[in-house]
């Protein structure tokens, strides 16, 4: 016995600056947490009788017993809690859930008077005899043990069923009248197997947390060779680990890590490149970034631009701006924008939508419009000269138009050879 009592006080030593190490990452119940998990009572938590706080990675039970007195089922399944505590004035539970969590013997629960089931399922339980603390829990009538070390040991279940005569159901199969006769008388036998084997398994797992300790110092030292953060923690996993409690909490926080890092976006999201609209010496570029097919005409007074936007798109997602040298469109978001060459008068432009087909027309009135240019002659005046336009300009066609005489006749022997 004497060559592992040195290995104890080491891991004493180490563990204990562990925890004050973790401690500030240390997730607790607070009155903030109770009250949202008891929505469904109004978020009263004094009047509260049942109350679900699984998978939190809360290390502690505290603080219940004095907000939540009147509580009949708690559920504290899939944490890292390692002691059952703080719990005896909860004199009306009736349902206790500690499944999937750190618990390496059982404790504090003799003042749960109406403590009627127990499920430590998937825990670190070696320690068998310490169930004798529930002898006095007289209505309890079910007890789970599934998957903890205790249940391996030699005439582990006839030792619990001597021991808790009360029991009606243990590991989800009923305990009847026989197997309690069979087992009292050998009590004590069963016992004695029982200790020796609980001080082989407190030697076991002392050596398992020098090994942990091991393990864990040369995976850090290998994974701070390690610059990328998403290797680093891929190392971590993809490592063989012992199911040991410490494990379960260094999954737990590179578990947080993740999702800290996920929830505050460290990331790198790919950043939106904004649109160039404009060229440096101020000239408007052309573009279609919705890809709607258009139509722009250029007529001799006006421009009238025809976009084919989404037919069931709302008016409200459409924005429509006019300038003096280019027209543009916001469609959700999306730019569409058409440089004009010659400039309009953005105030008197209309904008119109088919109900039918949702096509967008916009019309911009040119600022110069095209006219006909009038040359003054010689020895006539500037009024005669325009009066004399305006009346040809009016003036109807008669007759007919010889196309024959249009071009006049060259002979052929003005035409040149070919080369």
């Amino acid at each position: 016995m004497s060559s592992w009592k040195p290995n104890k006080f080491v891991i004493f030593c180490i563990l204990i600056k562990k925890k004050k190490q973790l401690k500030t990452d240390m997730v607790r119940i607070t009155e903030e947490l109770v009250r949202k998990k008891s929505e469904h009572n109004e978020m009263l938590i004094g009047t509260l009788e049942e109350l679900s706080l699984h998978q939190e990675d809360i290390e502690r039970i505290e603080h219940l017993q004095n907000w939540c007195r009147d509580l009949k089922i708690l559920l504290l399944q899939s944490n890292l809690i390692a002691k059952i505590e703080n719990l005896y004035k909860l004199k009306r539970l009736e349902y206790l859930n500690l499944a999937l969590n750190n618990i390496e013997r059982v404790e504090n629960l003799q003042p749960l008077e109406s403590l009627n089931k127990l499920d430590l399922t998937l825990n670190f339980i070696g320690e068998l005899t310490s169930i004798e603390c529930l002898t006095e829990n007289y209505n309890l009538k079910t007890l789970i043990l599934t998957g903890n070390p205790c249940s391996d040991y030699p005439n582990y279940r006839e030792y619990v069923i001597g021991t808790l005569t009360q029991l009606e159901s243990l590991d989800c199969q009923d305990v009847t009248a026989t197997q309690k006769l069979q087992a009292k008388p050998h009590l004590r036998e069963y016992r004695a197997i029982i200790v020796q084997r609980q001080a082989v398994y407190a030697m076991q797992r002392d050596e398992q947390k020098i090994r942990f300790l091991q393990q864990k110092q040369q995976l850090e030292a290998k994974m701070s060779t390690i610059e990328d953060e998403s290797e680093r923690i891929k190392t971590f996993w993809d490592s063989t680990s012992e199911n040991c409690p410490e494990i379960r909490i260094e999954m737990a926080r590179y578990q947080k890590q993740c999702r800290n890092k996920k929830n505050t976006g460290e990331t790198e999201k790919p950043i939106k490149k904004e649109p160039t609209l404009f060229a440096p010496c101020g000239r408007p570029y052309n573009l279609n970034k919705p890809e709607l097919t258009f139509k722009l005409k250029d007529e001799a007074n006006e421009y009238i631009l025809e976009l084919d936007v989404y037919k069931y798109l709302e008016t409200s997602h459409l924005k429509v701006d006019v300038e003096i040298n280019y027209i543009r469109v916001v469609v959700k978001g999306k730019i569409f924008q058409i440089a004009l060459n010659e400039e309009v008068k953005p105030y008197a432009a209309t904008v119109r939508r088919s109900q039918i087909t949702g096509q967008l027309v916009i019309t911009a009135p040119k600022l110069n419009e095209n006219k006909l240019l009038a040359f003054k002659p010689e020895g006539k005046s500037l009024d005669e000269c325009n009066q004399k336009a305006a009346t040809r300009q009016r003036a109807t066609l008669n007759g007919t138009v010889d196309i024959k005489n249009i071009c006049n006749k060259r002979n052929n022997d003005e035409i040149p050879d070919l080369i």
